[in-house]
């Protein structure tokens, strides 16, 4: 389904390789606990199953898990009104709209589809941003579901959380001897504990390349849409500041969501999960914004 968001051949790309790739590590790693005897098709087949269930009801899924509700436009008349007003813009069914109680100023959209998606703002963010600024993460977020990222992100979040199945189930059966059945063999398990950690390793690093770009290309999409960069980034400044004055226990609450917020919720002085972190630095989106600016000749 097209939408008028700037189309981005480049996120594309980006998912298309990444999901290829993941889907190729999978491949091997099923192969080498076949090759060492785990029934690596029962774990499949419930992995599957779980993938089904976190894909057709991620929507609320992360509304539940984020204390996010569905609002009506009687009792949000203003942010419906926005997302009103960017969907006609953009061309794209409105999706659900839904409010968290949470003063961790933040958004996100979440769903498998344009029909299915659902766009949630944190009672922090309405409190902090302007209506401008608050259009531009609305647009921001809208343009997730216009790209389809939600629904491959989804996806690749969840399946590092095959490998650690796979590893438990063949754990848990007593597959722990050793290889060619002497004391001198290899243990099995610690073969498949390492190949699990190396299969997550390079999971983890994919989807986190994946996260920080197409963040950026959200950031391009709906300064465009709506021709304001400056709101965006005025937003995106305001955030991060506002970040600093939350209490770190509420920050922490938030962290395990970072993929699919606006802005990542870090507590103070995690510099290694900013090397890893779901999001580009904000120098790096306040650049891109300000690049579009000049090419629009707006300020």
């Amino acid at each position: 389904m097209r939408t008028r968001f700037a189309p981005d051949r480049g996120l594309t790309s980006r998912m298309v390789v990444t999901m290829f790739l993941l889907g190729l590590l999978y491949v091997v790693f099923v192969g080498v606990l076949i090759s060492l005897g785990v029934r690596a098709l029962t774990v499949l087949v419930l992995a599957g199953g779980l993938l089904l269930v976190q894909y057709f009801l991620s929507d609320r899924i992360a509304l539940f898990a984020m204390g996010g509700r569905e609002v009506s436009p009687q009792e949000a008349p203003e942010l419906h009104g926005m997302i009103d007003r960017l969907c006609a813009l953009a061309d794209m069914p409105k999706p659900r709209v839904a409010i968290a109680d949470s003063d961790v100023p933040n958004a996100f959209a979440t769903g498998r589809n344009q029909k299915k998606a659902v766009v949630c703002v944190t009672t922090g963010i309405l409190r902090r941003l302007e209506p401008q600024e608050l259009e531009g993460v609305l647009a921001h977020e809208l343009s997730h579901v216009a790209h389809r990222d939600v629904a491959v992100m989804t996806i690749a979040s969840f399946l590092g959380i095959v490998a650690g199945l796979m590893t438990r189930f063949a754990l848990y059966t007593g597959l722990g001897g050793r290889r060619n059945g002497g004391q001198g063999g290899v243990p099995v398990g610690l073969i498949i504990v390492l190949v699990s950690v190396i299969v997550y390793a390079v999971s983890f690093l994919l989807t986190r390349a994946l996260s920080r770009y197409r963040e950026l290309a959200a950031d391009r999409a709906g300064a465009l849409l709506t021709q304001r960069p400056s709101a965006l980034a005025s937003a995106l400044v305001k955030i991060s500041g506002d970040m600093a004055r939350i209490p770190t226990r509420d920050l922490r609450e938030a962290e395990p969501f970072n993929a699919f917020y606006f802005a990542p919720a870090l507590a103070p002085g995690e510099t290694l999960a900013n090397l890893f972190s779901t999001h580009p630095r904000l120098e790096r989106r306040l650049e891109q914004l300000t690049n579009i600016s000049k090419q629009l000749g707006r300020g």
